[in-house]
């Protein structure tokens, strides 16, 4: 199971493995306080994209297609979430944003569901970006 939460929501022993899924630390929290398992920096979407996508829903469709083909080109740094969740624990994608429908960890849990499913389930989700 792939879960998400927001970094300034509260730690809770559901969380399982809890992984930051962001290029930049979130604003306010100390490092201590945020109690992660691993900062996956490589994951999360490059600079070019993050500042092109600014958090702008109406860019979102574009957004993701940008951001899986960057994902594509990085397995080495989704595979080990992947191989987190199928081990049985839960695994939490930890964001900054605001908007909670809009942003990386959401595009992110969307395409390691699809990989989860096998490589048909990938090859189709990549056929409509």
């Amino acid at each position: 199971m792939i879960g998400l939460k927001r970094a300034y929501e509260p730690v809770s022993r559901a969380d399982g493995v809890r992984l930051l899924v962001e290029r930049l630390w979130p604003r306010g929290i100390a490092k201590a306080d945020l109690r992660l398992d691993e900062w996956l920096k490589e994951v999360a979407p490059s600079t070019e994209l993050r500042q092109w996508f600014g958090h702008d829903p109406g860019k979102w469709d574009e957004f993701r297609r940008r951001y899986f083909r960057e994902l594509d080109s990085r397995p080495d740094a989704w595979r080990p979430i992947l191989s987190a969740a199928r081990g049985g624990r839960a695994v939490t994608l930890i964001y900054s944003s605001h908007d909670t429908e809009h942003n990386n960890a959401v595009a992110l849990r969307d395409y390691l569901r699809a990989h989860a499913r096998g490589p048909r389930a990938a090859k189709k989700k990549a056929a409509t970006r």
